[in-house]
Parts: structure tokens; sequence; C-alpha cells
């Protein structure tokens, strides 16, 4: 019988942690892969690393990239401000292009390892306005996957699974405790300190406190 195996992109966050427990729930052999993308803290790329070993994954990859080269996003420019006040439009948190260029070097990955599904926790229900985590964006790239590589051309079509795609944060966090997650691991921060202790402020602070909140669930956050 072979091996049902899954790339996964594990961020260190809240979702993408949920993300590696329900694929492991469903039997895959969970490969995870980081970025060091030049963003403002290395907290949660170890919170990456102690997720990864915590739900025991067969590999753990972190993949350097100088996206602060490009600029243009709060997380990866220190001269442009991380809102801490929900904002019109999409956020300067957005950074261009990232989820593009992560799921491809996912699926680079995938093609490697005879894995068929590639796995990402963005999420269209609780989320910030990120064009790259709208299902009409995961359904596109999963086309363009098929048609880029030599797998998908020979009919060994790959599949992005977003199984948090239509979930709240209550309810990923609800699904997350049931499989053995230990949010305390996770940093969601977008301006986490040096120890990985959260702002309290910022969008994804707020979207993960009030997850908690309304999943009845003692936040395991540490704020500074």
């Amino acid at each position: 019988m072979s091996i049902k195996r899954a790339v996964i992109l594990l961020s260190g966050g809240l979702d993408s942690a949920t993300v590696v427990a329900l694929a492991k729930a469903e039997g895959y052999a969970c490969y995870t892969m980081s970025f060091d993308y030049g963003q403002r803290h290395r907290s949660e790329l170890q919170a990456a690393e102690r997720v990864a070993q915590q739900l025991g994954v067969v590999e753990h990859k972190v993949i350097g990239l100088n996206l602060n080269g490009m600029g243009g996003s709060a997380l990866t420019d220190s001269s442009i401000d991380v809102p801490e006040a929900p904002s019109e439009g999409i956020p300067v948190t957005y950074v261009p292009a990232r989820n593009t260029v992560f799921l491809s070097l996912a699926l680079g990955w995938a093609e490697v390892l005879g894995a068929r599904d590639i796995f990402i926790g963005v999420n269209a229900v609780d989320y910030s306005g990120y064009p790259d985590c709208r299902p009409e964006f995961v359904e596109a790239f999963e086309r363009m996957a098929n048609l880029a590589t030599k797998a998908g051309v020979e009919g060994n079509g790959f599949r992005i699974q977003a199984p948090l795609q239509n979930m709240s944060k209550a309810q990923i966090v609800q699904a997350g405790v049931a499989q053995g997650v230990d949010y305390a691991l996770t940093v969601s921060c977008y301006q986490a300190d040096d120890q990985g202790r959260a702002c309290g402020k910022c969008d994804s602070c707020r979207l993960r406190s009030e997850g908690f909140a309304a999943a009845g669930i003692a936040d395991p956050t540490p704020y500074a």
C-alpha cells in the first residue's frame, strides 16, 4: 500500500498548526514547509519548528526567500507600521504574491515527494481581506498546478486543500483542540517580540483572541 503524502504550509500560527493536525488525522504522512522570507520576527519560525515536532511530521523544511527585498508590506518593511485598528480595504499587512510564491514552492516539493495533496490554512471567514486567501485563488492555483507540472500533465494531478476555508476562528480552535494541538506553541502576532510574546493589538491578535473567546477555550497566548 502506497504512503499518502501531503505537503503543508506551516507558518507557526494557529491556522496552519490546525491544518497539520487535520491532515494527520486524515492519515497523511505530513511534510511541512516554512519560509524565512524577511518577516519582522523569527519567533513564528521557531513556533513552526515546535509545532512540527509536537505533531510528529515526517520532515520540516525551512526555505529562505528575500521578499523584504521587494518591500510593500508592513510584515516585511520595518518603515511601515503594523496597524493596530481594523482598516478599510486590503490592509498593509498583505504581502504581495506571498501565497502564490509559497504554494509554488510547495508544489515543487510535492512533485519531488510524489505527494498529490498540498494543504494551506487560508480562511475566507475570519480573515483580513487578503486576495490570496479566497476560494477563487485556491481553485485557480490548483488548475495552474496541473498545467505546470510533469505529474499534472501525466495525469497524476494535485489537489490544493484548504480545510479551514469556510470555518470561523472559533471552529478552527475547537477543531485543533479536538486533535490535540497545543496552541501555546503557536505565534500569530504580526509583531511578536523575540520571546514570541504577542502585542495584543494587531489584526491577527484580535482575530485569535476573539476566536478563543467564542470557542469558550482559554487563550494560551503569552502577551508582552
